[in-house]
C-alpha cells in the first residue's frame, strides 16, 4: 500500500494506520494524503481513475485521532474499489425514486444525504473495526452526541452538557444518535448502561417525529454483503421513513 503525505506535517499516523489496515486489506491504487491548512476542514476520502485522495486538516493530523481518522478513509478506499453498492449507489437516483412527486424542504433533503453517508460510513467501519480498536470511535461518537444535543436551538442546557451554539436540528440528531448506537452495538462496543444508551435517549425524546428504534435497526442490521437492488431499496425505504409517506417502490 503506497501512501505519500503531501506538505509538511506528521506522517506517523498515516504509516500506523497503513500497518493496522494491511493486517486483512490492501488498497491497489496509491493514497495521497493532503494536508489542509484549514482547521474546520473535514476529513474525506477522495477517487481518481489513478489513486485516492485523503484530504485532512493539519490539526486533525496532529490530534488522538488521526490514526482511526486515517483508517476509517483507508476503510471507504476499499469499499470504493471493491465497487461495493454503498459506494457507488447515486443519492440523487435515490431521492428521486423515494420523493418523485413530492415537495420536500431543503433541510430534509441535505437529512437524506446524511442518511446515505451513515450508511456507508457503517460499511467502511465494517473495515475499520476489523483491523483496529473501537475505543477511540466510541469516546467519539458519544462526545459528538452530547456536543449536538447540548446544540440544540430553543432548549436549555441539560446537567453536564455545555452549550455550543443553538445550530443542531433535533431530527437529524436523532438519526445521528441511532447511527452511533447502531454501529456501536453492530460490533459490541458498549454494555448495556454506557452513556450512549442515556444520550440516544434524549435525542429520540427531542425527535419524537423521528423513528428512532426504526432508524437504529435499519444501520444496524444492515447486510453485511448486499446486491446493488437490495441496497438501493433500503435507502428508498429509510429516505420515505424521514421524509415520510408512501411511493412506489424502487423497482
Amino acid at each position: 500500500m503506497d501512501i505519500r503525505v503531501q506538505g509538511p506535517g506528521p506522517t506517523s499516523p498515516f504509516l500506523s494506520a497503513r500497518d493496522l489496515f494491511e493486517t486483512e486489506h490492501d488498497l491497489s491504487l496509491p493514497v495521497y494524503v493532503r494536508l489542509r491548512d484549514d482547521p474546520d476542514v473535514r476529513t474525506w476520502a477522495g477517487h481518481y481513475d489513478d489513486r485516492h485522495v485523503l484530504n485532512i486538516s493539519r490539526q486533525a493530523a496532529s490530534s488522538a485521532m488521526a490514526r482511526e481518522l486515517a483508517l476509517h478513509e483507508f476503510s471507504h478506499m476499499a469499499r470504493y474499489e471493491q465497487a461495493h453498492p454503498s459506494h457507488t449507489q447515486s443519492i440523487e437516483e435515490v431521492l428521486y425514486l423515494a420523493l418523485a412527486g413530492r415537495r420536500v424542504e431543503r433541510r430534509k433533503l441535505a437529512h437524506c444525504h446524511q442518511i446515505a453517508n451513515h450508511m456507508k460510513d457503517i460499511y467502511a467501519d465494517d473495515i475499520t473495526l476489523s483491523v483496529g480498536p473501537g475505543e477511540k470511535l466510541l469516546a467519539y461518537l458519544e462526545s459528538s452526541l452530547a456536543a449536538a444535543i447540548a446544540d440544540r436551538p430553543d432548549t436549555p442546557a441539560r446537567p453536564g452538557l455545555e452549550r455550543l451554539s443553538p445550530s443542531a436540528d433535533p431530527d437529524i440528531t436523532a438519526v445521528n444518535a441511532a447511527f452511533a448506537l447502531a454501529l456501536a452495538e453492530r460490533h459490541d462496543l458498549v454494555d448495556d448502561d454506557h452513556r450512549l444508551y442515556d444520550l440516544a435517549h434524549v435525542a429520540a425524546m427531542d425527535a419524537p417525529d423521528v423513528d428512532f428504534e426504526g432508524f437504529k435497526r435499519r444501520f444496524r442490521e444492515l447486510a453485511r454483503d448486499p446486491d446493488s437492488s437490495a441496497y438501493r431499496q433500503v435507502l428508498v425505504d429509510a429516505t420515505r421513513s424521514y421524509v415520510g409517506g408512501e411511493g412506489p417502490a424502487a423497482d
